[in-house]
C-alpha cells in the first residue's frame, strides 16, 4: 500500500528552532527506525526513543542501519544526518531547511557575488575569530598569514595549559590513527564542528558552497562557519581530551565537545553569527514563516505574488 502524500511536512513554526536543539547525537551498531514523529535506536540492549525535532545533527557511525521512514521524519524535522566512519570523519547528507524563505540565501549570494563585499565578510569572520586584531585593511594573503601565525601560537598555548606535548598539526585523511593524541582529537573535534555547522547552514536555508574564506568545495561556507569556533571551542576541547592519551580519544572528544556546546549555547550563537555576517535584517520575511509563499521578481526590485497570470496586467 502506498504511503505517498499521506502526511504533509511539518511547518517551521511547529519545529524546534535550530538554536535550541541538541547539537548532535551519535549512534553506532544499531538500527534506526521511526515511531510516530520520533526515531528509535534499537540494539542488543533494547530500544531508545529520540525526539527527531530536537536534533541538530544525527551522526550514524559504524554498524548502523536506518529505515526510509526514519530518514523521512529526520528530513521533515530539518535535522542534519551524517554517515561517519570509524572515528566520525565525514559528513554526507543534510536535512530540509527549517525556513520556507529564500531571504538568507539571497543575502548570502548578494554578499558573495561582489568581490569587495566578499572580502568584507571574510574580514568580519577573522574579526570574530581574533577580536584583539583589526583585519579591516588586510588583504586576503595577509589574513591567511595572520590565521596561520595565530593558530601556531594557540596550539603552543594549549599544549602549555594541558601539559600535552605538541609538535605540529598533522591530518591523515585515510588513517585517523596515524596522528598523535592531540592531532587525533583535533581532527575528531573539527569533524563534529563541520557537521554541526552544516546542519545550521542548511536549516537556515543558506548555501553550503558559497564560502567567503574557503572556496571551490561544496561545503566552503560550512568550513567558514565551523572555523569561527576552532580556537574558542574545538582546539581547547581536543587538548583536554588528549590529556588521557589515545585510547578511545574520538569518543571522548565528542562527549567533551557535546558538553561544551551545550554550556556555551553554540547553536544559537552560530545562527546569530551567520545572520550578522550576511547583514541579514529580516526585511524580506513575511511574518508568516510557515507559509510556502512564492513571489515573482518584477522591475525595480518589486516582488509580486506568484500563482497568478499577469498577461493582461501592467506591473508598476
Amino acid at each position: 500500500m502506498t504511503t505517498v502524500s499521506r502526511r504533509g511536512a511539518s511547518s517551521p513554526r511547529e519545529l524546534t528552532r535550530v538554536g535550541d536543539r541538541t547539537s548532535f547525537v551519535y549512534l553506532e551498531r544499531c538500527t534506526v527506525h521511526r515511531e510516530s514523529n520520533a526515531i528509535t535506536a534499537e540494539d542488543a540492549d533494547g530500544v531508545t526513543h529520540i525526539p527527531s525535532a530536537t536534533i541538530g545533527t544525527l551522526l550514524l557511525g559504524p554498524g548502523t542501519r536506518v529505515t526510509h521512514q526514519a530518514m523521512t521524519v529526520l528530513g521533515e524535522s530539518g535535522a542534519g544526518v551524517a554517515w561517519v566512519g570509524e572515528h566520525g570523519v565525514r559528513y554526507y547528507a543534510g536535512g530540509r531547511a527549517l525556513t520556507r524563505s529564500s531571504a538568507l540565501i539571497e543575502a548570502q549570494a548578494t554578499a558573495w557575488a561582489n568581490r569587495r563585499t566578499r572580502l568584507d565578510v571574510a574580514r568580519a569572520m577573522y574579526r570574530l575569530r581574533f577580536p584583539d586584531e583589526d583585519p579591516a585593511d588586510r588583504t586576503r594573503r595577509e589574513l591567511l598569514s595572520m590565521e596561520g601565525h595565530r593558530l601556531k601560537v594557540f596550539y603552543r598555548k594549549e599544549s602549555a595549559r594541558t601539559g600535552v606535548p605538541w609538535h605540529r598539526r598533522e591530518y591523515h585523511r585515510d588513517d585517523f590513527s596515524a596522528g598523535d593524541a592531540p592531532n587525533q582529537a583535533i581532527t575528531a573535534a573539527a569533524q563534529c564542528l563541520y557537521g554541526i555547522a552544516h546542519a545550521v547552514v542548511v536549516a537556515l536555508g543558506c548555501s553550503p558552497g558559497l564560502g567567503f574564506v574557503h572556496s571551490g568545495h561544496e561545503r566552503s561556507f560550512v568550513l567558514d562557519v565551523a572555523d569561527l569556533y576552532k580556537t574558542d571551542i574545538g582546539i581547547p576541547i581536543a587538548f583536554d581530551a588528549a590529556t588521557e592519551g589515545e585510547e578511545d580519544i574520538a569518543a571522548r572528544t565528542r562527549r567533551l565537545l557535546r558538553d561544551r556546546i551545550h554550556e556555551t549555547g553554540l547553536l544559537d550563537r552560530c545562527v546569530r553569527d551567520i545572520k550578522d555576517l550576511l547583514g541579514y535584517d529580516g526585511t524580506r520575511d513575511t511574518g508568516e514563516s510557515d507559509a510556502d509563499r512564492v513571489t515573482l521578481q518584477s522591475d525595480g526590485d518589486v516582488y509580486v505574488e506568484g500563482g497568478r497570470n499577469y498577461g493582461d496586467e501592467v506591473i508598476w
